[in-house]
């Protein structure tokens, strides 16, 4: 059957502002694209460890055959979770699928009628979403910019002192690699009232102390109401957890619908998940990783390339080339010389700040990240 015809025309569309997206194949080309920031999900001693976590405690299950509320919440989880609110300095933990079912299901129940939510207008699509399934009314502040949030909890609370509100930020932004002033913005929320939300999902494995994150490096966890954490990015895995106190996790088991409705991990992935963190005990790749980061902006600056990059700490640098074609093209380029660098277009990103997203890596070698930037530099100049 054919395509209803509003649908038809919004992919016409696409095609028109050469924004359609596309699945693409695994290639051979050298990775600046992925999340697997410390290459963990091609770690061997990770596979192999989760793989004997499941042969020793005699775990031979393919699959978690229903929900955690039914069939599914196998004693795996407990371990798991125990471990995670242990290392992650946090009264309790609640694992869900992934990162946009943790997101979903928070903002969707969490936040009731009459509440405000301020969230910084770069977000992640799945809080985006999650706002829009609760009863809150929701309003956007500046990127990163504590000001404007302030003007906008003020004018909250000149109209009540008594509404819950909740503000939501990322510790590292996706598509920039920018962080907010995390020390302030918690002064502000504890100073106005308000339950500060951090998800953390492009900083475990890569900030602070064994990689436990920015929250915790700034010694903030008992200043944040709610963090995520996910393991498909720097873990190698798959999956998320909310971390928060005991409450807010009985809260969510009875409420959050992304965690209800839904079959749980299999244990396969529980012990992957283990078995990542920990190889972060052990493993030099968040130290390489950080070497590579350094290594990459000596090279924007030895390429001229200072304008075009937004300044960023973390794995995640983008190059700014305005216009999807123009973007599409150089990435093109780049991709022709064996590196696999992925074009952001709008309306992903503002129209006009299309941009090249670069993902930096522990196992990227130096010879690569050096010739990336020269090739990039003859393609934008």
């Amino acid at each position: 059957m054919k395509l209803p015809k509003k649908l038809q025309q919004k992919l016409e569309n696409r095609k028109e502002t050469n924004a359609l997206r596309k699945l693409g194949t695994v290639s051979n080309l050298v990775d600046f694209s992925s999340n697997d920031y410390l290459g963990f999900s091609k770690n061997d001693t990770i596979f192999n460890n989760a793989h004997d976590f499941l042969i020793g405690h005699n775990i031979k299950q393919n699959g978690a055959t229903g929900s955690r509320l039914l069939s599914g919440n196998h004693p795996l989880f407990n371990t798991v979770e125990t471990a995670l609110s242990e290392f992650h300095n946090s009264e309790s933990a609640l694992i869900f699928n992934s990162g946009y079912d943790a997101n979903v299901g928070f903002f969707s129940s969490v936040p009731q009628r009459g509440n405000v939510i301020l969230y910084d207008e770069y977000i992640h699509a799945s809080i985006r979403d999650g706002v829009q399934l609760s009863n809150s009314k929701a309003y956007k502040f500046k990127h990163n910019d504590l000001d404007d949030l302030k003007s906008h909890l003020e004018r909250g609370r000149e109209v009540s002192k008594d509404i819950d509100i909740y503000i939501v930020t990322e510790s590292v932004f996706s598509m920039d690699g920018t962080s907010p002033n995390l020390v302030k913005l918690a002064q502000i929320c504890k100073k106005h009232n308000a339950y500060l939300i951090v998800d953390e999902a492009h900083a475990v494995g890569v900030f602070g102390e064994r990689g436990v994150g920015l929250v915790q490096e700034l010694n903030l966890e008992k200043d944040v109401f709610a963090r995520l954490v996910t393991f498909g990015k720097a873990m190698g895995c798959h999956g998320a957890a909310i971390l928060g106190s005991d409450h807010l996790k009985q809260y969510l088991v009875n409420f959050a619908r992304s965690f209800i409705y839904t079959t749980a991990l299999s244990p396969h992935s529980l012990a992957t998940i283990q078995a990542s963190y920990n190889e972060l005990f052990i493993s030099k790749s968040k130290q390489k990783l950080h070497q590579n980061i350094l290594l990459f902006k000596e090279e924007i600056k030895n390429n001229n390339l200072q304008n075009l990059f937004i300044e960023s700490n973390s794995p995640i640098h983008c190059c700014l080339v305005s216009g999807n074609e123009r973007v599409k093209e150089v990435a093109q380029k780049l991709q022709v010389q064996g590196y696999d660098v992925k074009p952001i277009l709008s309306p992903t990103v503002p129209a006009g700040q299309e941009r090249l997203r670069f993902c930096l890596h522990a196992f990227n070698c130096e010879e690569e990240i050096t010739k990336v930037l020269k090739l990039l530099a003859t393609f934008v100049k």
